[in-house]
């Protein structure tokens, strides 16, 4: 029996299924597929509905020619609760008790509707540990959808602790520099800062690259398809027909940039005797946007660069359209690679 995983990443507009094997300086790629996922997506609980997304499921597997049925995961920032807490120096058994006085502080619901997970990051003077509380119904949903398609669930996670794998993990955390690593999905934004290689603060925001459709949509009288196609073309261009497109689209961002801003003030006020945030990586579809890298560039002064998870790959030539959408591929890439760790 093939007890490989693969990474299948589930989006609100697309799926995308990975197949990684491992090489001893980095990763081949066996297979990879990407297509637009149902209209309801993973938002109706209709038995009709998911059995539709389950078949959509199976078809991107299938495209992608992988074979394995054992299959990683990310849940979607917005579904669930994530923090990176500071706890003092605790026995593991003191600390399991901490942590759970800690989550009622930090998670709005019941524990008892939540599985909560934790992991720690660093142990030195103080523990630093990340806290993960996703609701029971949430997983229930995806185990149910996913069993359906045929396969089993060998690992779930956040999208942005696979985003951090793919971008940061596979190139030596010892030397990553401090970056913000941001995950423009296409409902929410997932910001993560990273210091020394290891993720020291993550906070997710409700706006995404929908948000740019609709006010295409609503400023143009656009069709959701011609949005979507006039914002890929145009981006943020200041010229022409674009220049009208670009004055559309600014907003978002600058609502986006804005919380940029508060991590930043966040980093800086907490680690005074540290480097300033050296880089910022975009990751996720509206990352492809025409003139985003230099519109936060340009912003913030700080470098900043489109996400190529395939750069965990060992020397590996691979088509045009795979690299044109490397940024699209990041979750999808850190979730295979999650099957080695």
């Amino acid at each position: 029996m093939n007890t490989k995983s693969f990474g299948l990443d589930i989006g609100a507009t697309s799926i995308k299924a990975v197949s990684l094997q491992s090489q001893k300086n980095g990763f081949l790629l066996d297979s990879s597929f990407m297509m637009p996922i149902p209209l309801k997506g993973m938002l109706s609980s209709s038995p009709l509905d998911e059995q539709e997304m389950a078949e959509a499921l199976k078809k991107v597997v299938d495209n992608a020619k992988i074979t394995t049925k054992n299959v990683n995961i990310a849940l979607p920032e917005n579904k669930i609760y994530t923090s990176v807490i500071e706890m003092p120096l605790l026995s593991d058994k003191e600390l399991a008790s901490a942590i759970y006085w800690e989550a009622e502080q930090y998670i709005p619901v019941p524990l008892s509707q939540i599985n909560l997970v934790w992991t720690i990051l660093k142990k030195d003077e103080k523990v630093r540990v990340l806290m993960v509380g996703a609701p029971t119904t949430v997983i229930n949903k995806y185990q149910r959808i996913l069993e359906m398609a045929g396969f089993k669930i060998a690992a779930i996670e956040t999208e942005i602790l696979s985003a951090i794998r793919a971008l940061v993990y596979n190139k030596g955390s010892g030397n990553f520099p401090h970056t913000v690593i941001t995950n423009i999905g296409a409902e929410n934004t997932s910001l993560a800062i990273i210091k020394e290689g290891l993720l020291i603060f993550t906070y997710s925001i409700p706006t995404g690259g929908a948000a740019i459709n609709r006010a295409l949509e609503a400023d143009f009288g656009l069709s959701q398809s011609a949005s979507e196609e006039y914002k890929k073309v145009y981006g943020i261009s200041k010229e022409g027909v674009g220049g009208k497109i670009g004055s559309a689209i600014e907003p978002i961002l600058t609502s986006i940039l804005n919380e940029f801003k508060k991590a930043l003030a966040f980093y800086s006020q907490k680690y005074k005797d540290t480097p300033l945030i050296q880089q910022i990586v975009l990751s996720g579809g509206t990352a492809r946007l025409p003139g985003i890298q230099l519109f936060f560039a340009d912003a913030l002064g700080i470098e900043t660069a489109i996400a190529n998870p395939w750069g965990a790959l060992t020397n590996q030539n691979l088509p045009k359209e795979i690299l044109d959408s490397a940024s699209e591929y990041t979750i999808a890439v850190g979730l295979a690679m999650r099957g080695y760790e």
